[in-house]
């Protein structure tokens, strides 16, 4: 089981620690649902040390990252973050992520924790029919990167008294690479995973501790408080987030999870899978990743049916959970045609009972 550079911290905090994606990590400390608030209202920390992260570099970056993402990489300009997946070849996804440019030639792929291995093989592959040197210009540096991520309405302005440079006014899917906390050459983005506003900031794993420390005694005065995986799913759960093995995986395609903002078919780019997703955004698909939330009392939970008013199934949760913001169930399901249009009423199957819920546009959770 491997460790972060934050390991210890969290025992010594007394975090409930679970083995996730190969690595040891806090699910929770004072629990989900005040966790989840902090976040919302305050200020959180998530130690997400365990993303992957592959380097991309030399002059065939921009036409090996084109052919592999699904997004226009063309788009990016340097300090600009994109979202992005890897389409299989097969209509599904490898994995999604997040593409940084530092430069024409420099990219940064930041992918899922429990897929590194897969996304790296399916990287090497691509990348040696392209001609690309693994080991020079494609680089797996996931051992090599410690990352937190800070989230919630007072996290810049937290973080600001860290820096000299003027990080409060980051745009978002932005990034800079500065000093920060007296470490050098931080690397600090604007993504997100909870909709709460906020920035990661990636460090080598010796600069842990100093981190951390830093990171907590410039958020004591807005209520820092140390945040686990548990409060991470329901707070991107409420914004609609994907979660890569639960709402996407190799078996479905960006068009039908709703990722169609992230498929750009323009003229320039030739991408894995592009003429069969064209055709389906043409075409239509059978089913579509929608929100929704429980109008009756119940839990949805991943795998539960859904059905229509007659008990025919019409669909298959992919995220559930009691949303800690709305106090109603709340979820996300792949919902066959006629029924996903927002507004509908559909039931989710609930211990033998057919509960009744309403399809909403995301994101769920709307503060």
């Amino acid at each position: 089981m491997k460790h972060t550079a934050f390991t210890k911290i969290h025992e010594e905090l007394g975090a409930k620690m679970v083995p996730f994606a190969g690595y040891l990590m806090p699910v929770e400390y004072t629990g989900i649902n005040d966790e989840h608030v902090t976040v919302r209202e305050k200020v959180g920390v998530f130690d997400v040390s365990h993303m992957g992260e592959f380097w991309v570099t030399g002059p065939k970056a921009l036409d090996f990252i084109q052919k592999i993402t699904s997004n226009d990489v063309a788009a990016l300009t340097n300090g600009k973050v994109q979202y992005s997946c890897f389409p299989n070849g097969k209509g599904g996804i490898v994995d999604d992520l997040l593409v940084y440019r530092f430069n024409p030639e420099k990219y940064l792929l930041v992918v899922n924790a429990a897929n590194i291995d897969k996304d790296w093989n399916w990287c090497v592959k691509n990348a040696e029919e392209m001609g690309l040197s693994i080991g020079k210009d494609l680089i797996n540096a996931s051992d090599d990167f410690a990352q937190l991520a800070v989230q919630g309405p007072l996290a810049l302005k937290a973080m600001q008294k860290l820096t000299s440079a003027n990080v409060a006014d980051m745009e978002y899917y932005t990034f800079q690479q500065i000093e920060f906390a007296g470490i050098s050459d931080v690397i600090f983005s604007t993504t997100g995973y909870t909709g709460a506003g906020g920035c990661e900031i990636y460090i080598k794993n010796s600069d842990g501790p100093k981190l951390w420390k830093a990171v907590f005694e410039a958020g004591a005065e807005f209520g820092i408080k140390p945040i686990g995986l548990g409060a991470r799913d329901t707070l991107r759960l409420e914004m609609g987030f994907c979660l890569y093995g639960n709402d996407i995986n190799d078996e479905t395609s960006p068009i039908e999870a709703g990722l169609g903002w992230i498929t750009k078919f323009v003229d320039h780019k030739s991408f894995i899978d592009k003429d069969l997703m064209l055709k389906q955004k043409e075409e239509g698909t059978d089913r579509r990743l929608k929100g929704f939330i429980m109008i009756d009392r119940g839990i949805p939970r991943q795998h539960y049916e859904v059905v229509d008013a007659a008990g025919n199934i019409i669909g298959e949760v992919t995220s559930g959970t009691m949303s800690p913001m709305m106090k109603i169930g709340i979820g996300m399901a792949y919902l066959n045609k006629g029924f996903w249009k927002d507004g509908s009423e559909i039931f989710i199957r609930i211990r033998n009972k057919d509960l009744k819920a309403e399809v909403v546009k995301l994101p769920i959770y709307k503060a």
